[in-house]
């Protein structure tokens, strides 16, 4: 599913150049529950981002889905983003003024899909979250472990491939924390391939399989 040969990501500073990535070679497959962690400065961000198709590598091979993801145009990046990765962010990005349920069915909306089917499709994905009850509540309604739960419904609306999540229990506590690993076990259980991005010790023991990065290198569970 997802193939990584020799990444290096330089960013240029000034008269500096910073190696965020020095040579990073991994294998995700389909089907997987992977954690990746690593100190602050590590390339866990730069990696999720590169994996996520929101930066480029500054050299080295990227193939998602057996497909070249350098040789691929602004518009087919855009797609991939759109169709084939979900997205989980630490902060949520959830729009305040919108419901549970608005917020699910935004990436239905960009894909043309009809009002019936939107809700049909966000009403199964929060019921799969277990916040069915909560679906007309705004995000100041919520708790934070209910805001991120709307976010992963919202990531798995158009059915990707894999969900990304930078962070996901950062801002919870403990407990909140737990569930929305519980909820993400219970995706991986039903097929999902999910890669999270954690600093969490706790966290990543829950997963299947840990990579640890270290000064942008891969040191343990390529």
């Amino acid at each position: 599913m997802i193939h990584m040969k020799a990444i290096k990501k330089i960013y240029s500073t000034g008269k500096v150049d910073v190696e965020a990535l020095r040579g990073i070679d991994l294998k995700v497959e389909k089907n997987e529950l992977i954690s990746i962690m690593g100190p602050s400065g590590s390339g866990k961000s730069t990696l999720m981002n590169i994996m996520g198709c929101l930066d480029t590598p500054t050299s080295g091979e990227y193939y998602l889905e057996q497909e070249k993801v350098q040789t691929l145009n602004p518009n087919q990046l855009a797609e991939i983003r759109n169709q084939k990765i979900g997205f989980v962010f630490q902060n949520f990005n959830l729009l305040p003024y919108a419901t549970a349920f608005e917020n699910v069915e935004i990436p239905l909306i960009f894909k043309g899909v009809s009002s019936r089917k939107r809700r049909k499709r966000a009403e199964e994905l929060l019921d799969k979250v277990g916040l069915k009850d909560r679906m007309d509540h705004k995000p100041t309604e919520l708790s934070g472990g209910e805001m991120q739960r709307v976010s992963i419904a919202r990531a798995l609306a158009n059915e990707p491939s894999i969900i990304l999540a930078d962070e996901p229990t950062g801002n919870l506590d403990s407990v909140s924390g737990k569930e929305i690993v519980d909820v993400f076990e219970d995706l991986w259980k039903q097929g999902h391939t999910i890669i999270v991005i954690t600093h969490d010790q706790e966290i990543s023991t829950r997963t299947k399989r840990i990579i640890k990065l270290r000064d942008g290198m891969v040191v343990d569970g390529f």
